[in-house]
């Protein structure tokens, strides 16, 4: 469809807003710390090592951060992680299609940082976009309340998950800093082993860790017990948020819970960092209802670990999820037979 044609379609006003350089971005984004850190210029630098081109956008009040891979054959995506931001329906479109057009990419997805909602859903299938098959951040998920003390948190969470915090501790296991990034994904690989997930490659925990710990956005965490290393992960925070994105574990000591202390000092770690909500990142999803009636009996996919995330007392979210405004129909149908998260 012609630019013209896709404008007057959506009713969007013909001006376009200015593109913005990486450290335009940055300054804006440092403005603004409710803004996803999927949406940060450090992101952006982090995805570059990994094939993928960013743009910024900003009109109005809406901004965006955009990532831009291509494929063997010449196809290109452009994909919004967390974003866009601010009131950018419609008042970006515009923008957003000279872009896709510039950079010939035949698909734009965006995953807003918004819980699901009527109205959002609406106006985003009035704009042109349809839901996504292919979501590429878990759209469920549970998040734990850091406000108030330490007391209030363990209060907020099950009895059992308490016990195992403090159980974890009085058997011996530390939680310590770590930088081993080698062991920690050789630590991952070995957890995707045995439990049927998809990891990344070593290099990628390195990368994150190398650009993020640095601005103090980011700290990798070990439980030890007796010189061996039972479990790690790695935490992100901005503004008041923090998230745990990835997480390993041994089959090793197990009674001894490491991996509830683990998890009990990273939302330590992220208050320390000023944030009140800690995001465990992805459950299966499902309503409240069905998940509390099957977890016990289902061990797949993200179900082994809805049964460990619960404990910690959080409330169950469901995200606006994954949007597709596919410009070339073809390749989209394409894109669809193959895509998975693995090209993310």
């Amino acid at each position: 469809m012609a630019a013209g044609s896709w404008r007057r379609l959506y009713g969007y006003n013909a001006s376009v807003s200015p593109r913005l350089t990486s450290s335009e971005w940055d300054a804006l984004t440092g403005s603004r710390p409710e803004v996803h850190l999927l949406q940060t210029a450090a992101w952006a630098e982090f995805k570059a090592k990994f094939g993928w081109k960013s743009h910024w956008l900003s009109r109005d009040g809406a901004a965006a951060q955009i990532l831009i891979r291509g494929f063997p054959g010449g196809a290109r995506l452009a994909y919004v992680p967390k974003g866009p931001t601010g009131p950018w329906l419609p008042s970006l479109l515009p923008e957003l299609d000279q872009l896709c057009r510039d950079e010939g990419v035949f698909l734009l997805k965006v995953e807003p940082d918004e819980i699901e909602a009527p109205e959002l859903e609406a106006e985003l299938l009035q704009h042109g976009f349809r839901t996504s098959p292919s979501p590429v951040q878990p759209r469920r998920s549970i998040v734990v309340s850091l406000e108030g003390e330490e007391s209030d948190w363990l209060s907020r969470m099950h009895s059992k998950t308490r016990y195992n915090i403090q159980l974890s501790g009085r058997k011996g296991v530390r939680v310590i800093p770590w930088n081993n990034l080698r062991g920690f994904g050789t630590l991952m690989r070995a957890t995707a082993d045995r439990q049927s997930f998809g990891v990344h490659h070593p290099d990628y925990y390195r990368a994150a860790f190398e650009i993020f710990h640095p601005r103090g956005e980011c700290e990798l965490l070990a439980a030890e017990y007796d010189g061996q290393i039972l479990a790690a992960l790695m935490v992100f925070a901005r503004g008041h948020r923090a998230w745990y994105f990835y997480g390993g574990s041994t089959s090793r000591e197990r009674s001894r819970m490491p991996t509830y202390l683990l998890q009990w000092e990273a939302m330590r770690w992220a208050r320390a960092h000023g944030c009140v909500e800690y995001d465990l990142w992805g459950v299966p999803d499902h309503e409240e209802p069905v998940l509390e009636s099957e977890f016990t009996a289902r061990s797949d996919g993200l179900w082994g670990v809805y049964r460990f995330k619960r404990g910690f007392g959080g409330r169950l979210i469901r995200t606006a999820g994954a949007w597709d405004r596919p410009r070339s129909m073809p390749l989209y149908y394409m894109y669809r037979l193959v895509a998975g998260r693995s090209v993310y």
